[in-house]
């Protein structure tokens, strides 16, 4: 019979029910308890039998399941979550030195190279896609793994040579910078393990375009504006590359960022939401922990996650089968990092303040009683959050038409007018309605998608790519039903206004609400959970009748209130 390693015979005693204990708010040690909390999920997701033709492939879908028709190239990714517990102590982690875990991630290397596609890359949503995002995020987990157990694999690094000449060669459409820093990061990796200078030049090159998309008012471009969410994913990648290469030239560009970012840790420990471009609640602490020291924000940023996101439960969550592993070595990272001379949270360090970022078209206002984010470049999207939790949200104006469709104000559109006054905290916004699309797959559809993949994919997968993301996220399905809402933010008090005018269609409606968490376009790692997606819509059906009658409608002022309740 087999002996259990030391690491893991603790777990055998009934008697030891204290042997994963909290730690305090604050304690580094979260980092290391949030991360093995997920290790047993991620575990699951890989298969993990030496004589299975699928042996060390991570996406469960496609193995188990068999609900899928090719294996995802992004869940590789997961091997380094595994590769971390496996070579360093953290508090209370039964996976320490446990070998099994070492032949997993070598199994999963193994299982990527013998699925990618012949020139290296390999696919995320569909055969053929050659995705650059799913090539960079399991490249850089697969390369670090490698140098996380010190590995002796010549057969592997001319996998990875593979990886990364593919990258010199290829982008991919769409603007994600994110993707553009691990793509970096990724290429610097393959260059420390072969020392070979042409991977060195394409990390150069691809750190060039991150920052190249950075913003003056220190944001980096995600698609058609600025995402807090996938601004901490940059911040992280582009730190993670300092911390190798010691690249003088990342740090001014990344202090910027972080303080960009600190006006988007709510007081309650969140972060980002659906007033960012892509509606992200993203939020990786290892940048931070990086960049503590060259300004004290990051570690402010990094002490109010400690303080209260981690203990409070208020991180959010992506914890689905294809997302769950992308924050684990994040925190793992952040722990080995972790920067003891603090400074306190960001709330002990800023009092009230207003701020409007012009380019971001975002507004940020804290006063005694509240704190608020409204994005003008989305219709107006309101988030407002006290030291207490989420209070209120409001992604927009949507009509359901008698028909079904739904239309929706949050969309990004060139044709939505802003106008700001920040010396009067008060801003108004209109534009055009759009029509909310949602298509869904069926098996016509599927048979017809996948025909177009072994075809036309097969030979330009950029072509299809970018046709998904016109459908899917940039596009514009535009109506002439027009909104105009107006925000003015008080000391103690926050008015909406809001109007529409349904005149120039001839469209009947059933339903009207103002969400708390709606979004419309795709985006893999949105619709996630944080608390305020469970506060409540404001319903408006009462106002639709006078809407179908009279083409236009004026709804009475929406005010939220701080001194005595929530809302009226």
């Amino acid at each position: 019979m087999s002996q259990a390693p030391e690491s893991l015979q603790f777990q055998r005693n009934p008697e030891n029910t204290t042997r994963f204990p909290q730690p305090e708010p604050g304690d580094r040690d979260w980092y290391a308890y949030e991360a093995l909390r997920m290790l047993p999920r991620i575990i699951t997701m890989i298969d993990k039998n030496r004589f299975s033709p699928t042996y060390g492939c991570f996406d469960r879908e496609f193995w188990h399941y068999r609900t899928v028709d090719f294996p995802c190239g992004m869940n590789q990714e997961f091997c380094l979550p595994l590769a971390m517990a496996y070579k360093h102590p953290f508090p209370q982690n039964p996976y320490y030195k446990v070998e099994r875990l070492k032949e997993l991630v070598v199994a999963s290397i193994e299982f990527a190279v013998k699925t990618s596609h012949g020139d290296g890359s390999c696919d995320d949503y569909f055969p053929f896609e050659r995705a650059l995002g799913a090539l960079v995020f399991s490249t850089y987990a697969m390369t670090e793994s490698y140098l996380v157990l010190d590995l002796n694999r010549p057969d592997l690094l001319d996998f990875f040579r593979k990886r990364g000449d593919w990258l010199l060669n290829n982008n991919e459409t769409g603007q994600l910078a994110n993707h553009q820093a691990f793509a970096a990061l990724a290429l610097y990796n393959v260059y420390l393990l072969t020392r070979e200078e042409k991977y060195r030049k394409g990390s150069d090159h691809f750190r060039d375009i991150t920052l190249d998309w950075q913003h003056e008012e220190g944001w980096f471009q995600e698609y058609e504006g600025a995402d807090p969410g996938y601004h901490s994913c940059s911040i992280a990648f582009l730190s993670k590359l300092y911390q190798k290469s010691k690249d003088e030239s990342l740090i001014e560009p990344l202090v910027k960022a972080v303080e960009f970012a600190a006006y988007f840790m709510h007081p309650d420990g969140s972060y980002a939401g659906e007033y960012g471009s892509r509606n992200t609640y993203h939020f990786y602490p290892h940048g931070f922990e990086v960049m503590s020291h060259f300004t004290p924000v990051a570690t402010q940023i990094a002490e109010t996650y400690l303080q209260r996101a981690l203990p409070e439960r208020r991180r959010y969550y992506n914890d689905d089968n294809r997302m769950c592993a992308h924050y684990v070595y994040d925190w793992m990272q952040a722990w080995l990092d972790h920067n003891p001379a603090r400074h306190g949270t960001l709330e002990e360090n800023r009092g009230s303040f207003a701020r409007w970022f012009d380019d971001a078209k975002l507004y940020v206002k804290k006063t005694p009683h509240y704190y608020a984010v409204l994005s003008m470049a989305k219709g107006g999207v309101l988030k407002v959050f006290t030291e207490d939790g989420p209070y209120a949200s409001d992604t927009g104006l949507m009509l359901q038409t008698l028909g079904g469709e739904t239309l929706v104000t949050h969309l990004v559109d060139e044709q939505t007018t802003i106008a700001p006054r920040p010396d009067d905290s008060t801003f108004v916004t209109e534009g055009f309605f759009s029509r909310r699309r949602s298509p869904l797959s069926s098996p016509v559809k599927q048979i017809l998608f996948r025909t177009m993949n072994l075809t036309v994919g097969r030979f330009n997968a950029n072509a299809v790519r970018s046709v998904l993301q016109k459908i899917l996220i940039t596009g514009k399905p535009r109506t002439q039903v027009r909104f105009r809402r107006e925000f003015v933010f008080h000391e103690d008090r926050i008015e909406i206004r809001d109007s529409i005018d349904a005149s120039k269609e001839n469209l009947r409606f059933k339903h009207m609400a103002a969400a708390s968490d709606s979004t419309s376009i795709y985006v893999a790692n949105s619709n996630t959970f944080q608390e305020s997606t469970l506060l409540p819509w404001r319903e408006l059906d009462s106002y639709v009748s006078d809407l179908n009658r009279s083409k236009t409608l004026e709804l009475p002022p929406h005010i939220i209130r701080f001194n005595t309740t929530k809302s009226n």
